[in-house]
């Protein structure tokens, strides 16, 4: 029970620590599916570029840090797997499948930043040519 208690404060505050980060940054909470593609799509200066890789490595961290909560609750119910914690789909194995995909979320996330840094650095590079 205590441990269920220091999983559920560390979530807490982990969540806590991530609203005060956003709050000094200028990368907004989240985007909408549409409004991440349009941003996508006109992506063509620098600023725009380094917003974008902004905005996906605080998405990467965001599913970096809920994935370390999911390891911490993982690794705890993996201690008990017997009785009616035996029985599919077992609490262990869900929380393996959470930390899973916020593992992959979070390595997705570093591509798509990695991928508008490697632009911004591009862009960077054509205007020091276009200036000489």
């Amino acid at each position: 029970m205590n441990s269920r208690i220091f999983v559920a404060c560390m979530a807490i505050a982990l969540a806590a620590g991530s609203v005060a980060a956003r709050a000094q940054s200028s990368v907004p909470v989240k985007y909408s599916s549409a409004e991440l593609k349009q941003q996508k799509q006109e992506a063509r200066t620098q600023k725009q570029y380094e917003a974008l890789a902004k905005y996906f490595r605080s998405r990467q961290q965001d599913f970096e840090q809920q994935a370390q909560v999911e390891k911490a609750e993982w690794e705890q119910l993996s201690q008990n797997v017997s009785g009616s914690a035996a029985k599919y789909p077992r609490p262990v194995d869900a929380a393996k499948n959470r930390y899973e995909y916020l593992t992959n979320k979070a390595q997705q996330m570093s591509q798509e930043a990695a991928l508008y840094e490697s632009q911004e650095a591009a862009h960077n590079e054509s205007l020091a040519a276009n200036a000489k």
